[in-house]
């Protein structure tokens, strides 16, 4: 398989582009993908939701384009809502493309939504579409520039005019940001092994390996490793058959307890969850989530947040084993929360005592680093599923 397939969407680029309704969004996000991705059409408002594309950019790579409402769409309940799923969306971009118009410019909507791109820390472009119809000169890109500190570009979705400068120009924003944080390869030397142990329960996807564990043997390998794969019984015979110890075991938290038993103490032993909590994450900031639960009291209001949505299995770990296992933990009962997707909750955030998230694999790290941020800002303790885990299963973190 090619990267396009292969590349999970939370490891994608992701380049938003938003703007008012009616400056030709959806036709430019059509010209810069160099295909069909949204509807186009002369009337406001045309695009409801956010719509995404997976594709590849040379020499970005593998990215999501997103398309999304227009910001100005908000004076009726379903705008304001179209409006408010917009400005989440392009929260969790990577780049953004502000498009504008020629006569437009930068006015009252753009700079709110500049605003938005600056507390983000998000790196943004100003496309200013249309100049097949409205003809941009440079006094009138200059003072665009300077309005909005930002690259300009005078594109014309229709001719085509501009649209490969501003692409060349959106993957040289990303290949010049720092090198991402690896999973498990920075603490790897050529030649090392690893032993990796998956428990397989009932909510694992049959016949296939969960992301998170596909990512980390990807990323063994990339390091020049090699990596073992078992289940619980079988992991004494895979270390006893080793010709020297692992560098290293990696377990799923729920299984930590067991592995703790089996592994040798000089073998340094993690999971998953706690790899992802550093590679998408905070992991401080993680840990001293976990650390939170045991300053909750009876009837405290938690929220237990996921990234993406699936069907629920009668053993869930989020919905079901989670609270389970804080009640015996804890010896109190609390008011649980759950959301899933893109419906985090960041306007009520302040009403939980504790959040507690998936390991984020269907999130990029900016979703997952900006909702630790939200939680942060909210004075809320944030912790993930397995760092949560091994504090309630009491394994030493």
């Amino acid at each position: 398989m090619d990267s396009m397939n292969s590349t999970p969407s939370g490891e994608r680029v992701r380049i938003s582009f938003l703007g008012r309704r009616n400056t030709g969004k959806s036709s430019l996000i059509n010209a810069v993908a160099g295909q069909s991705v949204s509807i186009v059409s002369d009337v406001p408002g045309t695009t409801t939701d956010p719509v995404r594309k997976s594709m590849e950019i040379l020499p970005l790579g593998p990215c999501v384009l997103v398309d999304t409402a227009g910001l100005d769409d908000g004076q009726e309940t379903v705008g304001e809502l179209r409006v408010r799923r917009t400005r989440e969306e392009v929260r969790g971009s990577d780049i953004a493309v502000l498009v504008t118009d020629a006569q437009t410019g930068i006015g009252s909507c753009e700079r709110q939504a500049m605003r938005l791109l600056r507390d983000a820390g998000i790196a943004f472009h100003v496309a200013v579409n249309q100049v097949d119809r409205l003809p941009a000169d440079e006094a009138r890109l200059a003072a665009i520039a300077a309005a909005s500190g930002a690259p300009v570009h005078a594109v014309s979705a229709v001719t085509g005019e501009g649209v490969a400068a501003l692409r060349d120009a959106i993957a040289q924003t990303s290949l010049n940001e720092p090198e991402s944080q690896r999973i498990i390869g920075d603490r790897l030397q050529p030649g090392d092994h690893v032993v990796l142990v998956v428990p397989v329960d009932s909510a694992a996807p049959k016949g296939r390996l969960i992301l998170p564990q596909q990512q980390t043997i990807r990323d063994i390998l990339d390091a020049g490793a090699t990596c073992s794969v078992t289940q619980v019984p079988a992991l004494a015979g895979v270390l006893a058959g080793l010709r020297k110890p692992p560098r290293m075991v990696v377990t799923d938290s729920q299984a930590f307890a067991e592995v703790r038993a089996i592994v040798p103490q000089d073998v340094p032993l993690t999971s998953f969850s706690i790899l992802f909590a550093r590679y998408k994450g905070d992991y401080d900031v993680l840990k001293a989530g976990a650390d939170a639960v045991d300053k909750l009291r009876e009837g405290d209001r938690i929220l237990i947040a996921e990234g993406c949505t699936h069907r629920r299995q009668c053993d869930d770990i989020g919905t079901v084993k989670i609270p389970k296992w804080l009640r015996a933990y804890t010896g109190k009962d609390f008011q649980l929360e759950f959301c899933s997707g893109r419906g985090w909750p960041l306007e009520r955030l302040q009403e939980f005592q504790l959040i507690i998230h998936c390991g984020a694999c269907m999130l990029s790290r900016r979703e997952m680093r900006t909702r630790i941020s939200d939680a942060t800002k909210a004075g809320v303790p944030i912790v993930n599923y397995g760092i949560l885990i091994a504090k309630l299963r009491g394994v030493s973190l």
